[in-house]
């Protein structure tokens, strides 16, 4: 099942505006579920609004609500989400970033309580179109076991890091997990294995299996200790920087709200060698011989740009299951 575009943005925006969001919130938050779902990344968009909507009616998303400036020092400014909507909160954080850039060639925003960003690449691709690098994470509930641990004590915290590169930027966009839950639960509704071992099963073996590893929580860090100490770090930082939740505070809550999050921007000094250094860098990749025959090398998030030509071209894909129960959540259903 495909849908458009704009039919997907208008419904999206429709349930929004339902819940008492005001209109421009409204409007850029079904533009940003509607992009991630066309960019291929459902699982932080169609698939993630129905828990979005459960989040609203639990009264953990404020529609009314906007961050506010607590405290700046030179191009560092710390902000409140007070609990507004994740997606559109990130969005103005970075943009406030990208302003910084512009009086001091780098720009740092520290965010608290605020929700789920949804697709953290989202914001790196906003800062890499308009010409900045663009460096973002935030913490989560606890939900990976620390290095040489059963139990979850630390956040997968995706961390994205964006470049310009025309219509297509270069993103690296990943959860400290080496597949984030959206990914496994994706995976579980096409009835896929993952393609390599993301977690532990209840007999505590490596496995591909989605299904269970929901059931433990156990998921593998990239790089298994270097992505457990990563995760540690970024948390700790994130949480000093803005005077929020670390992943600790945050799983006191019971449900993922209230994270931390960072935005940094930083203007390149020359546009020109910019470009042509990211252009060698991607001809240079292009030349590396392929591990499987007919194979092709990609840069970082250039599977993402090229799942969008074809998404806009053909309707965005749907799970029946899930686009239905959007629907029913619209004015008068």
């Amino acid at each position: 099942m495909r849908i458009a575009y704009d039919e997907m943005k208008d419904v999206f925006e429709r349930v929004l505006l339902k819940y008492g969001f005001p209109k421009k919130t409204a409007d850029l938050s079904a533009r940003l579920f509607t992009d991630n779902t066309c960019d291929g990344i459902a699982s932080h968009g169609v698939n993630r609004f129905p828990r979005v909507v459960s989040y609203i009616k639990k009264g953990h998303i404020h529609p009314g609500a906007e961050p506010s400036l607590e405290t700046s020092q030179g191009a560092l400014e710390r902000w409140n989400g007070n609990l507004g909507m994740g997606n559109t909160n990130a969005a103005f954080a970075m943009a406030r970033a990208m302003a910084l850039a512009d009086e001091s060639g780098i720009g740092c925003v520290a965010l608290r309580n605020t929700n789920h960003w949804m697709r953290g690449g989202a914001y790196g691709l906003q800062a890499a179109r308009a010409g900045y690098i663009g460096v973002c994470w935030t913490n989560t509930m606890p939900n990976m076991p620390p290095w040489g641990a059963k139990d979850r004590r630390i956040g997968n915290n995706p961390l994205i890091l964006a470049i310009p590169h025309g219509d297509m930027p270069v993103l690296m966009d990943g959860a400290l997990a080496q597949f984030s839950y959206g990914a496994i639960e994706s995976a579980r509704l096409a009835g896929r294995q993952l393609p390599v071992p993301g977690g532990y099963d209840r007999d505590g073996a490596l496995t591909t299996d989605p299904a269970s590893i929901e059931e433990t929580w156990r998921v593998l860090p990239i790089g298994f200790w270097k992505g457990s100490g990563f995760s540690i770090a970024l948390d700790m930082i994130g949480a000093i920087l803005s005077g929020g939740n670390s992943v600790p505070e945050i799983g006191k809550l019971g449900d993922e709200i209230s994270v931390t999050q960072v935005f940094i921007a930083f203007k390149p000094l020359d546009d020109d060698f910019a470009k042509t250094t990211a252009d060698a860098v991607i001809a240079d990749l292009r030349a590396a011989e392929p591990a499987v025959e007919g194979g092709e090398i990609l840069y970082p998030g250039e599977k993402e740009g090229r799942t969008r030509k074809e998404n806009l071209e053909k309707g965005i894909p749907v799970v029946e299951e899930i686009w239905r129960g959007i629907l029913a959540e619209l004015p008068g259903s």
